[in-house]
């Protein structure tokens, strides 16, 4: 008699990294992948024209939607779908961003293989997946309560919480624009609502605070 398989669905712009993830996950006797998307758009069109996946994989880099909005349409479109990101991007700045959008886990990429399947029965599990050190932060951070930076940074959309990341990590509006698939005129946009948000007088006070933000968050 066959066994029902876990059905896994992964969503990465990258086609190298789907075929690692899916050598992966089909290597495993009860999972199997059922779906593959390269950016937000394809993704919403699979969930919303096939049959549910039991798991979505999400990177946050994605071409025409960022992988937070993507996450957040996912849980309204179905709200029990279990999603757990895996990105190139450091956990300690941006997994707590991914949990508030609505996933269940994250695992950065340089991971080994069998973190990222441990992670994956975690989240099917209906638990979390984190870190030992993140886990230890968000335990810490819950314990003293958050600052008032911290409630600041936590008033910016999930758009412009990846400008000023990338702000921080010294990119110009030009390069943002292209790392992000924007236009300029979006991104010096997002930059003007982060300065009014997070009280700042001009572009020198954001470059300061990002790079600030970006040190304190390692």
């Amino acid at each position: 008699m066959s066994v029902l398989k876990t059905q896994v669905m992964l969503v990465d712009d990258h086609a190298m990294v789907r075929h690692g993830m899916a050598m992966l996950v089909n290597a495993e006797p009860d999972m199997e992948v059922c779906a593959e998307a390269e950016d937000g758009g394809e993704a919403m069109a699979v969930l919303e024209a096939e049959h549910q996946p039991d798991i979505v994989l999400v990177d946050l880099s994605l071409k025409t939607l960022s992988g937070f909005e993507l996450i957040k349409s996912m849980h309204i479109l179905i709200p029990a779908l279990p999603v757990l990101v895996v990105s190139m991007h450091d956990e300690t700045v941006y997994a707590e961003r991914a949990l508030r959008a609505g996933a269940r886990g994250y695992v950065m990429k340089q991971e080994p293989g069998g973190v990222l399947m441990a992670a994956i029965r975690e989240v099917l599990k209906g638990n979390y997946y984190l870190s030992e050190q993140m886990r230890t932060k968000l335990l810490n951070r819950f314990v003293t309560g958050n600052t008032e930076s911290e409630q600041l940074i936590n008033s910016l959309t999930p758009s412009e919480f990846e400008v000023l990341h990338l702000i921080g990590s010294g990119h110009s509006s030009q390069e943002i624009a292209r790392l992000l698939s924007r236009s300029i005129k979006t991104i010096e946009t997002h930059r003007a609502n982060i300065r009014a948000k997070l009280e700042l007088k001009d572009g020198a006070d954001l470059m300061r605070y990002a790079t600030h933000w970006i040190t304190a968050a390692h």
